[in-house]
């Protein structure tokens, strides 16, 4: 999966703003012969306000979709920050990722920042893609 910069820039942006408690949404795009290729952020408010864990309303999930549906657009991955942990699948994410077709990606503020996004099935990471590190 692809990720512009400057959506590299807006994740890392509302991952700050919203600290110390997790931010999340959406990543849009589309997919062609060479890969996925992230064309937009959908950011979503964290209804849980934690430092360890998010939720998105569901109301907010229907909304994203209309949107990416609109615009012709899929949603390639599920996105959260983990502002004092490392930028991997968590015990929780692990579990809660039930969507086989997306990755998971996890913006980590912990000692820099860096960004990974993991295909995850069954509970388990089966592949692994570095974004961004500083």
């Amino acid at each position: 999966m692809t990720i512009p910069q400057e959506i590299i820039d807006k994740l890392i942006s509302q991952a700050q703003q919203d600290a110390p408690h997790e931010t999340c949404g959406y990543l849009l795009g589309i997919s062609g012969p060479n890969g996925d290729v992230v064309t937009e952020n959908y950011w979503m408010e964290n209804i849980d306000h934690s430092s360890d864990h998010f939720s998105f309303a569901p109301k907010d999930q229907f909304a994203a979709l209309k949107y990416a549906r609109s615009k012709g657009l899929k949603i390639l991955a599920n996105w959260h920050s983990h502002p004092v942990s490392p930028s991997r699948p968590s015990q929780e994410d692990l579990r809660l990722a039930n969507d086989p077709t997306i990755r998971y990606a996890i913006l980590s503020l912990h000692e820099g920042v860096h960004l990974n996004s993991f295909k995850i099935l069954n509970g388990e990471v089966v592949d692994k893609e570095e974004h961004f590190f500083l």
